[in-house]
């Protein structure tokens, strides 16, 4: 497995040190594109931008995108012709993100959910794959849609 992508901006930095060490215990590599500093405001659709390229390049498979709200980043990561990125606030929902709609990245909100609950929805979300089946033709329809919009 590629090393995971994960990113913060100055709302999340604490959350996100937290999950890197989670992570990395659990022998998983992890890349930071995160700012370092609480001090150092930091434009958060930089650091969504960074991640869903190094998707789309290859240099990851997944990536973990973490704001105030997880709103922000979800929106920009999305920009990015070919990523799906799914905000994510419970581990159903993860689970379905990437069981459903091949999400390869997740965004979480440090001023929403707890620590704990973000261990559980990035664990739920790594244990899961693509079922394809009859999300396949969606994921699909998405795609389609997306290709559409870039010729407009």
């Amino acid at each position: 497995m590629l090393p995971i992508a994960i990113g913060c901006d100055d709302a999340a930095i604490e959350m996100k040190n937290q999950l890197v060490s989670y992570l990395q215990q659990k022998g998983i590599k992890v890349i930071d594109y995160s700012c370092d500093r609480q001090s150092e405001p930091t434009i958060y659709p930089d650091i969504a931008m960074q991640v869903a390229q190094a998707i789309k390049a290859g240099t990851h498979e997944r990536g973990i995108l973490i704001c105030g709200t997880g709103i922000g980043m979800n929106i920009t990561a999305n920009k990015v012709p070919g990523i799906r990125a799914a905000q994510c606030h419970d581990a159903y929902s993860a689970q379905r993100a990437r069981k459903s709609n091949d999400a390869q990245i997740i965004s979480l909100g440090a001023r929403v959910i707890g620590l704990e609950l973000a261990k559980t929805i990035v664990d739920n979300w790594l244990d899961s794959e693509f079922d394809g089946g009859n999300s396949a033709p969606k994921v699909d329809k998405i795609g389609y849609y997306e290709q559409q919009m870039q010729r407009g």
